[in-house]
């Protein structure tokens, strides 16, 4: 069993340290802290003693540092912001302040939203880990009848469950431009289209239910998320119901064309924010829920 590490320096120490430097001398910084400037000598020597280096060089009444003393200076000051941090970490615990957040997000939802309220929330998060996880159908619905999820974006509430609307998605059935159906007249049958393969999402629930979701045509290839979909469709391989705002920079760059399907296609849907524990949820949750919310209305 090897024998725990035991520093020789103290955090007063080196902070006493980074006080000299700050202030430009042991007089100016024993001011500030309300010490004598005989007991910061003392410190800043004993410092240079037990590290067998010297940190400062006095000249006149100011203090320089030393190249050594530069490279110590900016680790001490990670130090000092590392504990700084660890010590609001414990006061913000202490008030109920989650550690870690946890979100279920139907892939569907749009993104440029959550990033937002994500770099809205960094700021105050006083050191919360955000987890995003992504749900496809009725994986939204396990998140939030298992209990185990602080936040879940779904795109239907199941029976009983109230939820705020974030954002309106238009599904569109898309292919390449090269795609057989393409190039036939249109609009084109739902009954030509079914005879073609279609590119769909794995539901990520554990029970599936094929009534749920988007058409689903007999001959079908599964994939984990719409980045592989989309990697098959620039193929001119099979068509997909994909969230407008997905297809968009492949509609814009002429690469991926939406499907004209006789009586139309599209849907549009809502997702939701849900919170599974409302009793359970913490100012942080709270916080990050409303930012959420903030950003989604200001998207729409």
């Amino acid at each position: 069993m090897s024998i725990p590490f035991r520093a020789k320096s103290t955090l007063e120490q080196w902070r006493i340290f980074q006080a000299v430097v700050d202030y430009g001398g042991y007089a100016q910084a024993a001011s500030q802290l309300n010490k004598s400037q005989s007991s910061l000598n003392h410190a800043v020597s004993k410092l240079q003693n037990l590290l067998g280096i010297q940190l400062l060089e006095v000249k006149g009444r100011k203090a320089y540092l030393t190249p050594m003393g530069e490279v110590m200076l900016r680790r001490s000051k990670l130090l000092s912001q590392n504990i700084q941090e660890l010590e609001l970490l414990a006061a913000s615990l202490e008030q109920g302040w989650e550690p870690q957040l946890s979100l279920a997000c139907e892939i569907i939802q749009p993104r440029a939203p959550i990033i937002k309220a994500l770099k809205a929330f960094l700021p105050e998060s006083r050191g919360t880990r955000v987890e995003v996880i992504d749900t496809v159908i009725t994986g939204a619905d396990e998140a939030i009848t298992d209990g185990k999820t602080d936040l879940v974006i779904t795109g239907l509430l199941p029976k009983g469950v109230l939820g705020e609307r974030l954002s309106a998605v238009t599904l569109v059935p898309v292919i390449h431009r090269s795609h057989p159906l393409a190039k036939m007249p249109q609009p084109v049958s739902i009954d030509e289209v079914l005879q073609h393969v279609q590119l769909v999402v794995r539901d990520t629930g554990k029970n599936p239910q094929p009534d749920r979701g988007w058409l689903r045509a007999e001959q079908r290839w599964t994939f984990s998320g719409f980045n592989q979909v989309l990697e098959v469709l620039n193929q001119g391989l099979g068509f997909a119901w994909l969230p407008e705002h997905v297809a968009k920079p492949f509609f814009e760059d002429d690469s991926l064309v939406e499907l004209n399907i006789q009586g139309g296609a599209s849907k549009t849907l809502n997702t939701y924010l849900v919170i599974p524990r409302p009793e359970q949820l913490g100012p942080a949750g709270q916080y990050f829920s409303k930012l959420l919310l903030q950003h989604c209305k200001a998207a729409r």
